[in-house]
């Protein structure tokens, strides 16, 4: 059960993973020793699943996001799924309701690697009856953060 401390203490680390434990035991008025306590058994739990360090993908020359649904001829299956996570640039994969039974988010350097990796990678798979493309212009909010203000009584 997740009680308002643990709330407290996940809003923290969403901010700044790195934060010692101290400084997260002063701005919430424990011992470190309670907040380390706590976090290990979020961790244990499996409430926090890791910590990541989040790169600027335009820095190491992946300038372009695109959003790609596919249109599988059979959904849900393992080798398919294998297949795509192994592709380069490849971010995320989902398995969706509606005739795309897949949408992915790929981040690469231009429309020519997205064009290569769509035609030579993506299109070269069995199973893979069609896609379609959707190149991001703008991003206006992309995260990870997860919103902690919902019910957690389930």
């Amino acid at each position: 059960m997740i009680d308002e401390t643990d709330l407290q203490i996940l809003e923290i680390l969403q901010d700044k993973a790195r934060i010692p434990n101290a400084e997260i035991a002063r701005q919430i008025g424990m011992a470190p020793s309670a907040v380390l306590e706590r976090i290990r058994k979020l961790e244990n739990q499996g409430i926090i699943s890791g910590y990541e360090v989040r790169l600027n993908p335009e820095h190491f020359g992946q300038k372009l996001s695109a959003f790609v649904f596919i249109e599988a001829t059979q959904v849900g299956t393992d080798t398919l799924f294998e297949q795509l996570a192994n592709i380069t640039g490849v971010q995320e994969i989902h398995q969706v309701a509606g005739k795309d039974g897949y949408l992915l988010k790929l981040r690469v350097a231009d429309t020519e690697a997205l064009g290569r990796i769509l035609r030579d990678e993506i299109a070269a798979l069995e199973g893979v009856r069609a896609t379609r493309t959707q190149i991001v212009l703008s991003t206006f909010k992309e995260t990870r953060r997860v919103a902690l203000n919902c019910s957690t009584d389930e």
